[in-house]
């Protein structure tokens, strides 16, 4: 059955021409940057925050600050079940992946792919499934299954021949941290990631990816306002260079900064002890105009196209591979 379970993988650049397609999945951050009377300025923004937030990190041999300069692109995964997909593949993953390129010596540097990371799956499970299975219960909780078929879907994918043909290195999802969880600060301190947090329970997010394979550590980068939560297969330390991990770092503190400005763009850094909270008041925002609203409304309904194209469609198949999967 796995033979049977195909991927395709298909590049944008996400640069200030950027404009989302009608045919690809709209991944919601990037497609909500880029409408608007605001989009050119948006993405313009966007792209020099990350450069100079790059540029501050990179500092050695770099005097002017403007060594550096992170290109960015989008990575959408399609997969076809055989002949059930009567030819369509049908839109699973969609991460961004880092080129570093040096303008003094004019190398160009692969990064990271992974850093952002939306799933159709994902919307389901936790914009659809999990309300549903919440619906009318006294207390939260979640079903047994639940992230397994994402999970599955997930390293068969990383395994896959596309994938490495495409890229050398396993992913890294560099994600908010959770405000339903408290950190404590360690003695542990990485010369780019920072100072290393641990967390007192893993979050609903942990669990989901450690379906996927993934471990997680927290680090807060020098002059950030906050942790960064990265999830990552191997050695996170090890595996990636500085410069790697500093493309990371930079793009995803900045589309932080202007998703969520409470925790990210925050006035005052966190302490030792440290819970996040959407509700603080002291922060600034960016000069990127973000509209937050949409964003949830438009999981929910990516999480419902996902059910009726994918999920109940091809129910049968996928229960079938998933226990082959399982052997």
């Amino acid at each position: 059955m796995n033979k049977e379970f195909t991927f395709s993988i298909k590049s944008i650049c996400f640069d200030e021409n950027y404009a989302p397609s009608d045919s690809t999945r709209i991944t919601t951050n990037f497609a909500n940057l880029a409408r608007g009377a605001s989009r050119e300025n948006n993405l313009r923004n966007t792209l020099k925050m990350i450069d100079n937030r790059f540029n501050a990190l990179a500092h050695w041999d770099n005097p002017k600050g403007d060594r550096y300069t992170v290109e960015l692109d989008i990575i959408s995964a399609e997969m076809k079940i055989d002949a059930q997909s009567r030819g369509h593949a049908i839109p699973l993953i969609e991460v961004l992946k880092t080129t570093v390129v040096d303008r003094k010596t004019g190398e160009r540097i692969n990064g990271i792919v992974g850093n952002n990371f939306s799933s159709y799956v994902r919307d389901y499970d936790f914009s659809v499934r999990l309300m549903e299975h919440n619906k009318n219960q006294a207390g939260f909780s979640t079903p047994d299954d639940f992230g397994d078929l994402h999970g599955k879907l997930f390293k068969c994918f990383v395994n896959s021949s596309a994938y490495k043909a495409h890229f050398n290195k396993p992913p890294v999802i560099c994600l908010s941290v959770s405000s339903a969880r408290t950190y404590h600060r360690t003695e542990n301190q990485h010369p780019v990631l920072g100072f290393e947090y641990q967390q007192d329970a893993y979050s609903l997010t942990d669990e989901y990816f450690k379906k996927m394979g993934l471990k997680v550590r927290y680090f807060m980068p020098p002059n950030s306002a906050a942790p960064l939560a990265f999830y990552f297969s191997g050695d996170l330390l090890g595996d990636y260079t500085n410069l790697e991990l500093i493309g990371t770092i930079s793009t995803m503190d900045t589309f932080q900064k202007i998703y969520r400005p409470e925790i990210y763009n925050a006035n005052s850094a966190a302490g030792k002890v440290y819970q996040p909270s959407l509700k603080n008041q002291d922060y600034s925002l960016t000069l990127i105009v973000y509209d937050r609203e949409e964003r949830s409304r438009l999981a929910t309904e990516q999480g419902k196209f996902a059910e009726e194209q994918f999920i109940k469609p091809y129910q049968a198949a996928l229960e079938q591979w998933s226990v082959s999967c399982a052997h």
